[in-house]
């Protein structure tokens, strides 16, 4: 029984939207992105790079909880990102979600800003 609990196999957990801002594009997961729900994230993130989109921001404003899979998620994007001569900027992250950022070190290798119009000014 799924009763919305982290590890569930409810990928009704994530919803991602993607805009078009300048030179940006800005995708918003919300809710929990883990092991189940990491590719929901992971595919747009491909998409705009595949459509030469390398500037990244992710608005991680409504994301909720985070775990390797999702953070590896990111990294890759990252790489990949950087390889096409642009990066992923995080923006508005919750404290729990930064947290994770911390404790493993991530957040030194991400570019990351208080919200979405900081990110979208830089």
């Amino acid at each position: 029984m799924d009763r919305g609990t982290v590890g569930s196999a409810n990928r009704g957990r994530l919803r991602v939207e993607v805009r078009t801002e300048g030179p940006s594009e800005v995708v918003t997961p919300a809710g929990e992105l883990d092991h189940h729900t990491a590719e929901l994230l992971r595919a747009p993130l491909e998409n705009a790079l595949e459509q030469g989109r390398a500037r990244l921001v992710v608005d991680c404003s409504h994301l909720e909880f985070c775990d390797s899979t999702g953070l590896n998620v990111l990294l890759g994007a990252r790489l990949r990102a950087e390889a096409a001569g642009g990066g992923v900027h995080l923006a508005g992250m919750l404290p729990v979600v930064a947290r994770v950022f911390e404790i493993t070190g991530a957040e030194a290798v991400f570019t990351v800003h208080d919200s979405v119009e900081a990110a979208l000014a830089e």
